[in-house]
């Protein structure tokens, strides 16, 4: 009797602990998708997309991006690491590396090759500039490499660095139409993507052009379709609906898919394939998708936040959503998948729009600041003594310095002081300050938790609030201000309490959070905070 109660105990214990974890967990990150887009569309959005997901789950109102610079690589990062850009590395999209002496770009691997296009294209990408590891490679270690991890985006960083050091695969979107991958995940691409990308699903979509998914109408919450702070897609003569994609395509290439809300559509299509095909979800061990909808960014930063375009781009996601929910319900079964949304970064509004409604500020020219700043260097030091400029980032040319005599501290005080005369400059802070944070101050705070000295610039500038460094349509990211740090965070799902929270959050808790609910060991740069509201039952 009594090894029969011990034999009935273990049984117990083994089948409690088979259920500590979900079937699937799907990281969902909505490239430049802003929290109020949320409350703007809610009324126009179905019960079954965005609101099941805030009605059956729980929602975080108030979390905010706790760096600078607010951009797509740097945030799919933080999101899946639990840390910020000085520890993880990936301090932009594109940059220039102080150590290399070269512009690199996040992902970038020569040591690979594409797979799924011939020749050198979009392919040749690893995460291999990533300096720590992800939520997802602790899911793969703690199940002894058991547990699947695939990455899905329209972006090659939307993808690989969700999908981490470990991942089975990372795939993106191609120009040619095909999703494709690099030889760091495998020798070939698996059959089914072969077959996926052999069947050009993205056509449907190009054919079928794009159109108003309901009545003008129901658009009340964005400007007139035809206003001019938009700018055009392929150039075509009038932003506005309905848009010939068929045209577009035949004049460019399958790209085009990336710029509408199909661009989100297909790479759900490729994700439900992807659970199919490489079974995920389907036994014991816990396995983790991570899809990326960049479309949501490409509309935005033609065509700005306040465009019809953006308001049907949200509201066919929505749609896309629910459908993709559904399909989670019958593939892994509803309460077997644990899903968390967000965005890499919000958006600022455009400045132009805001200036003609009497908000004293403007869009800036990149290429004019940078004329403007090594000009004052040469009429200041006789030579140009800039290295590189852009991206909140100035770099000094030392050898330069240093053959002219001249103190760098008071070059650096120099050019500060310039800097802070021009009306659209907040801050200058040079390595030293930065480096030397205290936290005291909250953009410094930002700058120096999104600084590798390694990497970056030898002084770092904030724009005043509302000014963009950007064209005169669309918008951009990139600051420390609220429009480009408060973003979503919706959990559901798998032992997720129901609820809301108001209290300020930041992005770096997420994955944590998730370490510590799925019972996993914490990404290896995380300082740890974590969200203690969905670790209940």
């Amino acid at each position: 009797m009594k090894y029969f109660f011990s034999f009935i105990s273990l049984l117990f214990i083994s089948n409690l602990s088979a259920q500590e974890r979900p079937k699937l967990v799907v990281g969902i990150v909505v490239d430049q998708m802003k929290m109020e887009y949320l409350y703007r569309f809610q009324n126009d959005f179905s019960d079954n997309g965005f609101k099941r997901l805030m009605r059956d789950g729980y929602t975080f109102h108030n979390m905010h991006y706790n760096y600078m610079p607010t951009y797509t690589a740097p945030g799919h990062a933080s999101i899946y690491t639990g840390t910020t850009p000085a520890i993880h590395g990936i301090v932009s999209n594109e940059w220039y590396s102080r150590t290399l002496k070269k512009e690199m770009y996040c992902t970038e691997d020569a040591s690979v090759a594409v797979l799924g296009e011939s020749g050198k294209g979009e392919g040749e990408m690893s995460p291999k500039n990533l300096q720590a590891t992800t939520i997802t490679d602790e899911l793969r270690l703690s199940t002894n490499f058991k547990g699947k991890v695939i990455g899905i985006s329209m972006k090659d960083r939307g993808s690989i660095l969700p999908a981490g050091h470990f991942a089975n695969w990372a795939f993106w979107y191609s120009k040619t139409g095909n999703f494709i991958s690099s030889t760091f995940y495998g020798d070939k691409l698996p059959d089914w993507v072969t077959e996926f990308n052999a069947r050009k699903g993205y056509m449907k979509y190009i054919n079928q052009g794009w159109n108003l998914l309901k009545p003008a109408a129901v658009y009340d919450e964005s400007i007139a379709d035809d206003n001019p702070y938009e700018g055009k897609l392929y150039k075509v003569e009038k932003p506005v609906f309905p848009y010939d994609l068929k045209a577009m395509y035949e004049k460019n290439d399958a790209g085009v898919i990336r710029v509408t809300p199909f661009g989100n559509d297909y790479v759900a299509d490729f994700a439900k394939v992807a659970i199919e095909k490489e079974a995920l979800g389907k036994d014991g061990v816990t396995d983790f998708l991570a899809v990326s909808f960049s479309s949501t960014d490409y509309v935005g930063h033609i065509l700005g936040p306040r465009s019809m375009e953006l308001q049907d781009t949200y509201l066919r996601l929505d749609v896309t959503i629910a459908d993709f929910l559904n399909y989670l319900d019958k593939t892994v079964g509803k309460g077997n998948y644990l899903v968390f949304l967000t965005a890499d970064h919000a958006g600022a509004e455009n400045a132009k729009f805001l200036k003609d409604n009497k908000y004293d500020i403007t869009n800036l020219d990149g290429k004019e600041l940078t004329r403007n700043i090594r000009k004052f260097s040469t009429d200041t030091f006789g030579e140009d003594l800039v290295s590189e400029f852009g991206s909140f980032n100035l770099y000094f040319d030392k050898d330069k310095i240093k053959a002219k005599n001249l103190d760098l501290t008071k070059v650096k005080q120099a050019f500060k002081e310039y800097l802070m005369s021009q009306n659209y400059i907040k801050r200058v802070y040079t390595e030293e300050e930065i480096l030397a944070n205290s936290g005291a101050d909250y953009h410094l705070d930002c700058i120096a938790k999104g600084y590798d000295a390694t990497q970056n610039g030898d002084m770092i500038f904030i724009l005043k609030a509302g000014y963009i460094e950007y064209g005169a349509t669309g918008t951009s990211h990139g600051t420390t201000w609220s429009y480009d740090t408060h973003v979503p965070l919706l959990f559901y799902g798998w032992k997720t309490p129901k609820g809301e929270s108001h209290d300020r959050k930041v992005i770096t808790e997420i994955a944590p959070t998730l370490a510590q609910k799925l019972k996993i060991t914490l990404p290896n740069g995380t300082e740890g905070q974590v969200l203690t509201e969905i670790l209940g039952q």
